[in-house]
């Protein structure tokens, strides 16, 4: 099928059974915008766009989207288009640890691209190729970039990968294996990031990098809307290692159309940020009452998901932390890979470094006794063990 068809195909399908008609809105001048075209950030501030659907109470929908094939796409009323660019990414584990009491582990290693990255990327793509793009690019420390690559692939679209010259190896031969066009650039992520805008600016390409588009959150958010359905209801506390925190966010947003649906009421879960003291901006921006958080200086961590030094989503992580009532913790970067081995072998998951960090924030928290042990618990495994020179 050709890229036109294909585009053809999603377009009739979203029209024809999306329950909820949706706009584009921005999220700090409420600029609205029509979503049927190619759009990044907020036209008059710059600012991230979202989607804001036209909710109504649906009970009767939850029995509905369980009787659908386990992907992200049975969430179709809530998500801006049916099932487009797949490869069967969502409805992933949730494993109850072994170790602490209460403790849930939500595996996103189970993922086509072994990471959460493949469903912000499957939402983006198919939106992207709706709305007429003719190649794709972003920049990456990792995951984001293999997940583009593959979903990139899969729509029959070019994709241009930047990212530092000190990522992985693992990393740079998985994308080109799907065929990206990877540059390496000298510094971070916000170095590939002024790489990936000129390569735009040359060729007319879309960028999908972190929150400079609307649909990676609406991928990232599902995993909010599986936590309700693994457990019955919300868990009490979310440990979320976060770099760009499109998938914090996203949940922060999935949680309002619930309550909206009906599904739930107005108790939340509080949210934690978790990075690495290596590049730590959610965690200081935090502890000094700021509303938004400056770039982080020299960032260096082994959790290459961490390496985020500035994000454009920092307003929105932070009101998200503060209004759940939780918080940001920074943990050792030096005692990061040790606790991620830790899950390997104890836990049996295919967990990555971040998810290293988010143990260690666990530890920690229980012994400041900032979580209970009656308290419900949702730690994230973001992705896999994949970062290998």
């Amino acid at each position: 099928m050709t890229t036109d068809n294909r585009q053809l195909t999603m377009r009739r399908g979203a029209e024809a059974s999306r329950r909820f008609s949706f706009r584009l809105r921005c999220s700090a001048c409420a600029t609205e915008y029509d979503p049927d075209q190619l759009i990044n950030l907020c036209r008059n501030c710059n600012a991230p766009l979202l989607v804001e659907y036209d909710l109504s109470p649906a009970p009767e929908l939850r029995e509905k989207i369980r009787s659908r094939p386990p992907t992200m796409w049975r969430y179709a009323e809530v998500l801006p288009a049916d099932e487009g660019i797949t490869l069967g990414e969502g409805i992933t584990p949730l494993l109850r640890s072994t170790q602490f009491e209460n403790v849930w582990i939500k595996d996103e290693s189970k993922n086509p691209t072994r990471s959460f990255k493949s469903r912000g990327m499957a939402a983006a793509v198919t939106m992207a190729a709706r709305n007429g793009a003719k190649s794709l690019a972003a920049p990456t420390a990792g995951n984001a970039g293999a997940a583009l690559s593959a979903y990139g692939a899969r729509a029959g679209l070019p994709v241009f990968v930047a990212m530092p010259r000190d990522t992985p190896k693992s990393i740079v031969d998985e994308c080109r294996s799907y065929g990206a066009q990877v540059e390496m650039v000298a510094g971070l992520i916000t170095d590939a990031g002024k790489r990936v805008q000129q390569y735009i600016a040359s060729t007319g390409g879309f960028d999908l990098s972190t929150l400079k588009e609307p649909y990676r959150v609406e991928g990232k958010k599902i995993m909010g809307y599986e936590l309700l359905e693994d457990l019955g209801r919300l868990p009490d506390v979310i440990l979320y290692p976060t770099g760009g925190g499109t998938g914090l966010i996203g949940m922060w947003k999935a949680f309002d159309e619930m309550q909206r649906l009906g599904w739930i009421d107005k108790r939340r879960p509080r949210m934690w940020s978790v990075q690495s003291s290596g590049c730590a901006p959610i965690v200081r921006a935090f502890d000094s009452g700021l509303e938004s958080a400056p770039e982080w200086e020299a960032a260096q961590t082994s959790a290459w998901g961490l390496r985020v030094p500035r994000a454009v989503g920092d307003r929105l992580m932070l009101r998200a932390l503060r209004e759940s009532r939780g918080g940001a913790i920074a943990v050792e970067e030096s005692q990061i890979e040790p606790a991620a081995a830790e899950l390997r072998t104890r836990e049996g998951i295919d967990a990555g470094p971040e998810a290293g960090a988010a143990l260690l924030a666990l530890r920690r928290l229980i012994e400041k006794g900032a979580i209970s042990s009656a308290e419900t618990v949702v730690l994230f495994n973001t992705g896999g063990n994949k970062y290998h020179s």
